[in-house]
């Protein structure tokens, strides 16, 4: 237990003083793959910034209503074998004090451990990432939680990142303070000169060089973003923190100890932790955390070189996704083994095809033989049509809908027909009959250039 609480409880370090990211204007490379939305500055050299990052009709806004979704599946059970995911998450500390409902969630670290490969990682998922939230439009992803609470935070990321996630754990600062000062501190090397804002006292300067900071500075230490990088800087800070937390529990030989007083400690700190976890199951999952080796510990954040930077309909900073970088970041970290494969090679009809997304073909344009001809080119190409059949009304504009997070299958799609990203959706269903519906319109008809197959 003391051990995953390590980890979990760093996830509550999240509440900044200040809201505002810095952001560094550096064309990136791609294209991103979301709804309506045009990256900020320019993804290729030389390209033209837009006057006007959306244009009428091309964007979906955020919710504004934050109605229940549909009941989400219970989160699926770890069998003790398979590599296990735990979603922790740190809400946005105003939000909590206001009373105002479920909170934002203000940091999302997904902790993952193998025990046939006695191998682990940390992921680190920003929070102004510009996401699909099943069942809504997209928004910010830190909005999940306070739309429908942890486990539509989970299917979220699911969603994005393409793992089953097994536990959620919803921390607050104190539990993490209480648990630091249990340890006696931590043992930290802090790179430079940073100043911290331990709640409660006045800001602190935290000098370069080794020292053990007690459980307050910790956590102040782990959520400043004052620095260059902002939110990227912290969330480095706050793996930092953890493995720092597992090292002294390692090194003073602490962990008999701690089970020991588990049952104590859980019932000292269950009012800081929001979570599907049982005490057992934290114990079992501490247990195999301390037997996973140092250098068998992957760490990975989703930083610059994931997103782009851009605006959201109402001008909010976001950061628009990069799905197949952030995938293959993801394979780094979790797929050294267990029930992830390495990252679908090759081109994009091979990813598709390897994706393996049931697909809906559908006739929307004034060909009668339009989508069957499609069907079978696409079957040529290793994707597995499940059906073809009429749309049922016209649509001047070629559509794909993604019930489930196939981006392989949507991106293919997209190249292959030509698909503008505003009439790409996300309307996330798991008990949808197909995974992608893609319904043909007339652009596609009067510009069929399928190749022979």
């Amino acid at each position: 237990m003391a051990l995953l609480i390590a980890m979990i409880f760093v996830g509550g370090t999240s509440y900044a003083v200040t809201r505002e990211l810095v952001y560094f204007r550096a064309a990136l490379p791609g294209a991103p793959s979301v709804i309506g939305f045009t990256p900020l500055f320019p993804t290729e050299p030389g390209a033209e910034v837009p006057s006007t990052i959306f244009e009428p009709g091309e964007s979906i806004q955020p919710p504004t209503s934050l109605t229940m979704p549909t009941p989400q599946p219970t989160l699926m059970p770890w069998d003790g074998k398979e590599r296990v995911t735990v979603l922790v998450m740190g809400v946005d500390y105003r939000d909590w004090l206001a009373g105002e409902g479920a909170a934002r969630s203000d940091t999302m670290v997904l902790l993952t451990m193998d025990p046939i490969a006695k191998t682990a990682g940390l992921l680190s998922v920003p929070r102004d990432l510009w996401v699909a939230i099943p069942g809504y439009a997209h928004a910010k992803i830190n909005t999940a939680h306070a739309i429908g609470g942890p486990t539509l935070a989970v299917r979220t990321v699911e969603l994005v990142i393409g793992v089953p996630i097994h536990y959620y754990a919803v921390v607050d600062f104190g539990a993490f303070v209480r648990f630091v000062d249990e340890l006696g501190g931590v043992k930290l090397d802090i790179p430079y000169e940073i100043k911290v804002d331990p709640i409660g006292d006045e800001n602190k300067i935290l000098k370069p060089g080794v020292q053990t900071l007690p459980g307050d500075l910790a956590l102040a230490y782990a959520r400043n973003r004052s620095t260059g990088e902002g939110d990227f800087d912290r969330a480095r800070r706050q793996q930092q923190v953890i493995m720092g937390i597992r090292d002294r529990i390692i090194d003073f030989e602490m962990l008999p100890t701690l089970i020991e007083k588990a049952p104590m400690l859980y019932q000292e700190l269950v009012s800081g932790v929001n979570t599907n976890m049982q005490l057992d199951e934290a114990i079992r999952l501490a247990v195999l955390a301390a037997q996973v080796p140092d250098e068998n510990i992957r760490q990975g954040v989703i930083d610059t070189r994931y997103v782009a930077f851009g605006w959201s309909p109402d001008k909010l900073s976001v950061l628009v996704p990069y799905p197949d970088k952030i995938r293959v970041l993801r394979d780094e970290i979790f797929a050294t083994s267990g029930s992830l494969g390495p990252l679908a090679p090759g081109n994009e009809q091979e990813r598709m095809s390897l994706e393996g997304a049931s697909i809906s073909v559908q006739n929307g344009s004034g060909d009668p033989g339009i989508a069957r001809r499609t069907a079978s080119f696409l079957t040529s190409q290793g994707a597995a049509i499940a059906e073809v059949r009429e749309a049922g009304e016209g649509h001047a504009n070629t559509t794909v809908i993604d019930h489930v997070g196939r981006p392989y299958t949507v991106q293919y799609l997209v190249s292959l027909l030509g698909i503008e990203g505003r009439h790409i959706s996300y309307q996330y269903d798991p008990t949808f009959t197909f995974d992608v519906e893609v319904i043909l319109g007339d652009d596609w008809a009067a510009n069929d250039n399928l190749p022979t197959p």
